[in-house]
């Protein structure tokens, strides 16, 4: 018996209680991004044990009594605070604050949760995190480091100097919060949770009808407008003047138009009042709403021709659908946006929006993860099971603050910033997993197919492969880079002319299947373009302003890089060095023409020689063999001019002469500080080119370094950082 209850004692000290979390929303907006987390703290009972507390707006029929749909949702809630004080005005916002420290209190204390889970930057939730903080509860804050540019910044900063653990949007607010002193072990870049829902679902077949159902019969996808403007508290008269010029460009559009009411921020009275004196609620082309449930409204914005205000809703959501945006005035200033868009700050006339609707409505934009990727809810779960509730609960600050990111590198902490690379050559179609450091984490080759279908197709599906692995890799795709043979419009994503090499590839717009596809952005640029800006980022160009690129291969490529900027040319076929004429009467090449560089010194012009010279039996020297049906190729040209082959030799002079004159012109023309060879041939060619350049280059031009690259997968590592260099720095 004894033993019995040893043993009984034992498992029980083992066995870990449930985590009693609550979660605590205000209002319509940080419902959506509480609700996943919701629903995954309730489907795994057995970790946690889930509250849910409502107060604010929730309660307010003006604002559509939102608390509802939490009910529907079928959670459970435990207490509903009304703390709102009427009036819609600074005053009324600071009494609203007061109110909550009053009521939360004993709510609190009858729940005692392990951790409050507290969202964004609304005055109700600093009301919250000051009340649990004060109670000595744990605080999760939700998307703090974030800039908006308005008294929510503050009050956001305030938020997240209050909590205890940190899960953020995107590597920019992580490293605002390290900025703050907060501890690098507390912090998660999660993503945000909506982008769990978003991504899965926005894609629903019965979207038709919801446009129906909130617009009208005859209203088609893609020719409305969503419109959702709220208050901006420091500057509410300015506020109230951008939402009248809004309304009134609106109108003169005349297209059919969702408005959702403004929040209940200091100046939405004012703002309701402008919206019911120019008629809005009875115009034709207009249905105002106070409240869309989250999974239609993901619908009707991911489906509209347009989206105008300063909703965050905006620049944040909306581009993980390509949605076109118009942002008004300076409530998202600062904000990470997608190029999706588009930015009056000074929305003082009506023609300033009205233009800007001209020139958004109607378009696509590549999709855009910058605050997600879909997978924020299980990371916050794991985030939350791995708080230690014996640790000390004082908050401990990191001083001075640091420049860089340092969070410890535990798997629910730090994921590699890494980049998905497609190379399309004549051959082969490669795609890769690139991380920040240039390092490849993974590469997948198969055979590049004949047909524009086919490719495609394999293209999708080796990077869907690639995505499935890069999560046990522990990477973070940031977007897809595309290298490819061939000229190449890298604004539209659009092959304009191919190579020979590689059939049924003009005219094709590449950026468009693979980014409604994977949600991911998509860039794309000739593989020679993609050599150079490998270099600039990686390779012997880093650093350098001006410098060239030439990739030695099957064919003769590269890109030019001056101050900095990789030059692409009026018509997108500049830095085509390949096709550099360094004589009148040569072999013909590929384009068309004669004497070009890559007819001489390409790996295509190089097998072509080697097979001539086998064909006279002229290739066979003592030392090298060919076997029988063996195809030649430049290789064997080199190795018999290694072995003395005069004749291979005279080959191998010729091309690298050619080549070396090609870069003569080049120096000529930009007057770089470095050229970089690189490619299977570049080490066989650089004494050839150095020479060259000595005989034959401006006296000026002469000291100018040649240099054989080290990097081992240019194209790769050229698509990858078009994206890790575009995708970091998306800032306006």
């Amino acid at each position: 018996m004894q033993r019995a209850r040893e043993k009984m004692e034992k498992l029980e000290k083992g066995t870990k209680r449930r985590l009693r979390v609550c979660v605590a929303t205000c209002n319509r907006a940080d419902y959506s991004k509480l609700a996943p987390i919701m629903f995954g703290i309730k489907a795994h009972s057995d970790v946690f044990d889930l509250e849910v507390v409502v107060l604010g707006s929730h309660l307010i029929d003006d604002y559509g009594n939102t608390f509802r749909m939490i009910e529907q949702d079928e959670f459970d809630i435990g207490s509903k605070l009304h703390t709102i004080v009427r009036g819609e005005d600074e005053a009324a916002m600071v009494e609203s604050v007061g109110l909550a420290l009053v009521k939360l209190p004993d709510v609190l204390q009858r729940l005692s949760p392990d951790v409050l889970i507290v969202h964004g930057d609304r005055f109700d939730a600093l009301a919250l995190a000051t009340a649990a903080a004060l109670m000595n509860i744990r605080i999760l804050h939700l998307e703090g480091g974030e800039v908006s540019g308005t008294i929510d910044d503050s009050i956001r900063h305030a938020i997240s100097k209050l909590a205890h653990y940190h899960a953020c949007c995107t590597r920019s607010a992580e490293r605002h919060l390290i900025a703050m002193c907060e501890d690098h072990s507390r912090i998660l870049l999660a993503g945000c949770p909506s982008y769990d829902k978003l991504l899965s679902a926005h894609k629903r077949e019965d979207y038709a009808d919801i446009i129906k159902a909130w617009l009208g019969d005859n209203v088609k996808e893609q020719d409305y407008i969503v419109a959702l403007q709220h208050p901006v508290t420091t500057d509410i008269k300015n506020s109230i003047k951008i939402y009248d010029l809004m309304l009134d460009a609106l109108i003169s559009f005349n297209k059919k138009t969702l408005i959702l009411f403004p929040n209940i921020d200091a100046g939405s009275k004012e703002m309701v009042r402008v919206m019911r004196k120019k008629g809005i609620e009875q115009h034709p082309n207009f249905r105002a709403v106070k409240h869309v449930p989250f999974e239609q409204f993901i619908q009707l914005v991911a489906h509209a021709g347009c989206m105008i205000g300063n909703s965050s809703c905006g620049v944040r959501e909306a581009g993980a659908f390509g949605t076109p945006v118009i942002n008004l005035g300076s409530r998202q200033t600062g904000r990470e946006t997608g190029e999706n868009v588009l930015h009056v700050r000074d929305a003082d006339t009506h023609n300033k929006i009205y233009h800007a609707l001209e020139l958004q409505f109607g378009k696509r934009y590549p999709c855009s993860k910058i605050y997600g990727d879909g997978n924020a809810v299980p990371r916050i779960l794991k985030f939350l099971q791995a708080i230690d509730l014996d640790e000390p609960l004082q908050k401990t600050f990191c001083f001075p603050p640091v420049k860089e990111c340092i969070s410890q590198d535990i798997d629910h902490i730090l994921e590699t910033q890494s980049a998905l690379a497609v190379d399309l050559g004549g051959t082969n179609l490669r795609v890769a997993i690139v991380s920040m450091t240039g390092k490849i984490m993974k590469k997948y080759t198969q055979a590049n197919p004949k047909t524009y279908e086919e490719r495609i197709a394999l293209i999708l599906s080796m990077c869907k492969e690639a995505l499935k692995d890069a999560v046990h890799l522990n990477c973070r795709i940031l977007g897809v880079g595309v290298s490819t043979g061939g000229r190449v419009n890298p604004q539209e994503g659009v092959v304009l002319h191919s190579t020979k090499l590689i059939q049924e590839w003009s005219s094709v717009d590449i950026r468009s299947p693979i980014s409604d596809t994977l949600h991911l952005p998509v860039w794309v640029d000739n593989d020679g373009n993609c050599a150079a800006l490998a270099e600039r980022k990686f390779g012997h160009g880093k650093g350098v302003e001006n410098f060239v690129a030439i990739i030695t291969g099957t064919g003769i490529g590269g890109g030019i890089v001056q101050h900095n900027e990789l030059i692409h040319g009026s018509t997108f076929c500049a830095a085509e060095l390949g096709h550099i004429m360094v004589s009148l009467d040569g072999p013909e090449c590929l384009c068309g023409s004669r004497g070009c560089i890559e007819a001489y010194a390409s790996g295509m012009a190089l097998q072509r020689e080697t097979k001539r010279l086998h064909d006279e039996d002229l290739l066979i020297v003592e030392g090298l063999s060919v076997k029988n049906e063996e195809p030649v190729n430049a290789i064997h040209l080199i190795n018999a001019a290694r072995l003395g082959n005069t004749k291979a030799e005279s080959v191998l002079k010729t091309a690298g002469t050619a080549l070396g004159v090609g870069i003569v012109n080049i120096l000529h023309t930009v007057n770089p500080s470095l050229v970089i060879l690189s490619g299977v041939l570049a080490s066989h060619y650089e004494q050839p080119v150095q020479q060259v350049i000595r005989q034959r280059a401006l006296s000026s031009a002469q000291g100018i370094q040649v240099m054989t690259s080290d990097l081992d997968e240019p194209a790769l590592l050229g698509a990858a950082s078009m994206v890790l260099d575009y995708s970091t720095r998306r800032t306006y």
